[in-house]
């Protein structure tokens, strides 16, 4: 079987943001020099490159920033998901991720209607990888 494209390889470094989404909890980084929270995980801020940046767990909430319905991927596993929707969030503590969001159904159109720019989600957990998902209405 070919490998799969869709699960990460922890390094020393991002171990424990893998490790924590393994977990059910997703880390943010936040620079103690300018305040600011950031995402992909770095070793320094990349707003004023300080290293005086600490792991933050997140609240896990989201707005939709901008997504696509995924029609063809070839690589595994993808093959088998499609179609799925690739997506920005910008998370409630203010970085963007991309991400995939789950739970809502794609029209055989291709549209995903339930979705919007600006849609509240939640973040969720498959396989240790952080997905977000529709904030359900009451």
């Amino acid at each position: 079987m070919a490998g799969r494209f869709d699960l990460p390889e922890p390094d020393a470094f991002t171990r424990t943001y893998w490790d924590a989404a393994a977990g059910g909890r997703l880390l943010i980084r936040r620079c103690g020099a300018c305040g600011r929270a950031h995402h992909y995980p770095r070793e320094f801020c990349p707003h004023c490159w300080s290293e005086d940046v600490t792991w933050e767990t997140a609240s896990g909430r989201a707005t939709l920033y901008t997504w696509s319905v995924v029609h063809r991927n070839d690589l595994p596993p993808f093959a088998d998901r499609v179609p799925y929707v690739a997506a920005v969030v910008e998370l409630a503590e203010g970085p963007r991720m991309m991400t995939e969001i789950v739970g809502t159904a794609v029209h055989p159109s291709g549209r995903a209607p339930e979705l919007s720019g600006g849609a509240e989600l939640e973040v969720a957990f498959r396989e240790g990888i952080p997905v977000f998902r529709p904030v359900p209405t009451v």
